[in-house]
């Protein structure tokens, strides 16, 4: 699907590592040459014909934002990326709001992301840090979830789709039983907002995080989108120019309205008018779409794989074009160079999911992440290649 769009496939590569990154198609790369090339200058700091039109860019991709996910365009807030606005709710609103002994919920197979940022938060303000139980398929399911819910729990914070075993979570009962149970309910959708419909306020979300880099864009630019009336009450981390009304010597200082309170600073321009071609390319393909097609994949993927004997893998039901698995008996990484000299790219290693080893009770695994510009051929590429796999020794070494 569309993959003429994209020059690096020309170049005989399998790529199946669409979790941690995925190719750029050439309409997002023009776009942010524009900018360059044209009309290059600041964000609403000039009156020239330039500056103009890149405020206007720059400015309607909130707008194309807001229409993708369903926000509000003044309550999406541009980030360096997922980890950058992940960190922006724990450290700029949850500090402020949660005390010692509050309860937050996570789970062992989340990214280092979602889980880092509350240990240090537990570390600064004693917050207590709780794990849902994976059911044996190591999804995660509400009734798990309500199982561990108190009347101290105040957060459930977790991927929408996790970067390893796939599961995609039931987010939108989720968060209908948070807002019934008045639990703050954080969403990390780095995996999802690529890949499916994601519809932020009928999920009843309070904070939804997503990176650029994974949908098609440039990296260094992400998302993040709150309530409006939580990111009124949200600290910025940073301070400095754009962001602020006026400053006086006896050091008054007053704040814009968000979102722009939360953007000091010089943003990353052409990353932000990238991702605004890159959400119109999806579009325009249809995330449905999308998600069926990997969907399909997946299938074709799970069916070729029991011709080969020596195959443990370990999300077959997860919904998602996400699995794991690994080579038996041999290490995730020689599997993983041993597939890169049939020129095909796969991840390998604990995925930045280093508590996940609890649940599945090994530390690395090859992953394999599709998108829309894979295909059936591709899957038969590294079929073939894993049919070969007695010679891994032999190529690594």
């Amino acid at each position: 699907m569309n993959r003429e769009d994209f020059p690096m496939l020309s170049n005989d590569i399998i790529y199946f590592d669409n979790g941690a990154t995925t190719l750029k198609p050439k309409c997002v790369v023009d776009k942010m040459n524009q900018y360059y090339f044209n009309h290059t200058s600041n964000i609403h700091r000039g009156d020239y014909d330039a500056a103009i039109q890149t405020n206007i860019l720059y400015d309607n991709v909130r707008n194309i934002i807001a229409d993708f996910v369903h926000a509000d365009a003044d309550c999406c807030i541009y980030t360096s990326g997922a980890t950058m606005s992940l960190n922006m709710v724990v450290f700029g609103y949850m500090k402020k709001h949660l005390k010692a002994g509050d309860v937050v919920l996570l789970n062992k197979a989340e990214h280092a992301s979602n889980i880092l940022p509350w240990i240090r938060l537990q570390e600064e303000i004693g917050i207590d840090i709780q794990y849902v139980p994976l059911n044996d398929d190591y999804s995660l399911t509400l009734d798990n979830i309500k199982k561990c819910v108190t009347d101290r729990t105040k957060v459930i914070s977790l991927a929408h789709v996790t970067n390893v075993i796939g599961d995609v979570r039931d987010v939108q009962s989720i968060g209908k039983f948070c807002h019934e149970n008045h639990i703050l309910f954080n969403v990390d959708g780095a995996q999802s907002v690529p890949h499916m419909m994601v519809d932020f306020k009928e999920s009843y979300m309070d904070f939804l995080s997503f990176s650029g880099h994974k949908m098609c864009g440039p990296t260094g630019i992400g998302v993040l989108i709150g309530r409006k009336e939580l990111l009124e009450e949200m600290d910025p981390l940073f301070y400095g120019g754009g962001m602020n009304s006026f400053f006086e010597e006896d050091s008054s200082y007053e704040l814009k309205d968000i979102p722009v309170r939360f953007e000091a600073g010089t943003p990353p321009i052409a990353e932000v008018i990238g991702l605004g071609e890159a959400i119109r390319y999806l579009t325009n393909i249809g995330m449905e779409n999308i998600h069926q097609h990997e969907i399909e994949l997946k299938k074709y993927l799970l069916k070729r794989l029991d011709e080969i004997p020596n195959i443990i893998i370990y999300n077959k039901d997860s919904k998602s074009g996400i699995l794991a698995f690994n080579l038996d008996n041999v290490f995730a990484q020689d599997s993983s160079v041993y597939l890169n000299h049939y020129h095909i790219a796969v991840r390998a290693g604990n995925h930045c999911a280093k508590m996940l080893k609890d649940e599945i009770h090994i530390k690395n695994t090859v992953r394999v992440s599709m998108y829309f510009y894979n295909d059936f051929s591709d899957i038969d590429r590294l079929i073939d290649a894993l049919r070969n796999s007695e010679d891994v020794f032999k190529i690594v070494l």
